[in-house]
């Protein structure tokens, strides 16, 4: 999902605005085309932290646990033929 591109502050504060209004969260959503899931997790949000801005600066992607690729490349070299359960004898 990279590259993805949150919503903005403004619509968000709509949606949230037009719930707080009395207006039903299908409805909302249906109009704003997102998700009922989305605008539940920005209330759930504002509930816990008293705001509803985006996420930002988190990993995105699976950080690399090999450091050390020489080594690595040698440990492959080494066992590559076995199953884990080999390598672990």
């Amino acid at each position: 999902m990279k590259g993805l591109v949150p919503y903005s502050y403004d619509l968000r504060t709509k949606a949230i605005e037009a719930v707080e209004r009395g207006e039903r969260k299908s409805d909302v959503c249906r109009m704003l085309k997102m998700s009922r899931n989305t605008l539940d997790l920005w209330l759930k949000r504002r509930e816990q932290t008293g705001d509803y801005q985006a996420i930002t600066n988190f990993q995105t992607g699976n950080g690399h646990k090999i450091t050390d690729w020489q080594r690595f490349g040698e440990f492959v070299k080494q066992h590559g033929g076995k199953t884990q359960k080999q390598m672990a004898i």
